[in-house]
Parts: C-alpha cells; sequence; structure tokens
C-alpha cells in the first residue's frame, strides 16, 4: 500500500533508476510490506527546479540528492522508521553509489481509508 515518490536531478541512467527504485522497495520491507505491494514513481528535474540547501543541520547534500517520499497506512513505531531511514540509505549507497548525505527520506502517514487502488472503491475501508 505505499506510495513512493523518487525526485532526483536529471542525469542518471535508466539501469541507475531502476537501481535506485529497488533500492527503496527492498528496504520497504523490513517494515512489513508484502512482496508486490510495489507503486513508485521516479521523476527527474532540471537542476533549476530542484532546489535544496548545499547545507543543513550539518548535513551536507550535492547534486546527486536523491528525495524519497512514502506515503503509507499510520502505525509504525519510531524505532520501525529509524530501521527503514537506514535500510534506505544503506541500500542506495549499495545499489547506485549514493552518498548517505545524499539521501533525503519523508513519511506521509494517512488512515486506510485514503486508498483506492482502482474501481473506485476504498479497498482498505471499514464496511
Amino acid at each position: 500500500m505505499p506510495l513512493v515518490r523518487i525526485d532526483l536531478i536529471k542525469g542518471r541512467t535508466a539501469e541507475q533508476r531502476q537501481a535506485i527504485g529497488e533500492a527503496v522497495y527492498e528496504a520497504m520491507h523490513s517494515i512489513g510490506v508484502p512482496t508486490d505491494d510495489r507503486f513508485e514513481i521516479i521523476a527527474e528535474h532540471d537542476p533549476s527546479n530542484f532546489i535544496y540547501p548545499r547545507s543543513y543541520l550539518g548535513i551536507e547534500h550535492t547534486d546527486e540528492l536523491i528525495v524519497v517520499q512514502i506515503t503509507f497506512n499510520e502505525g509504525r513505531t519510531a524505532v520501525q522508521k529509524k530501521a527503514l531511514y537506514k535500510a534506505i540509505a544503506e541500500g542506495l549507497h549499495s545499489a547506485a553509489d549514493v552518498r548517505l548525505s545524499d539521501v533525503f527520506i519523508n513519511l506521509v502517514e494517512v488512515k486506510k481509508e485514503n486508498w483506492s487502488f482502482g474501481d473506485g472503491v476504498a479497498q482498505y475501508a471499514e464496511p
């Protein structure tokens, strides 16, 4: 049920983008996301449309910055979220040689009834 949006500056190959998506998907298994539950959107941006600070909270960013936003059902613990952050950053580093400091992650939690996977039906909503 997660919806993953991955944003980055234009210039990576199709193979690199696939590896990035795969690394995020694999990391989500650490918080119980089932196999085949994969909805990812990878968007490339011109540098002028990808604005970020070179340094924030003591973390240095480069033009290799990747922004990962995951919308999913509420209810995971802070421990699970921290494990997810680590798994994504390490997965991106391993799969696509992304610096750990160039992985920005944002989680958006929603109630189960806020999803429709098709047919105009809220499949997770209570009857």
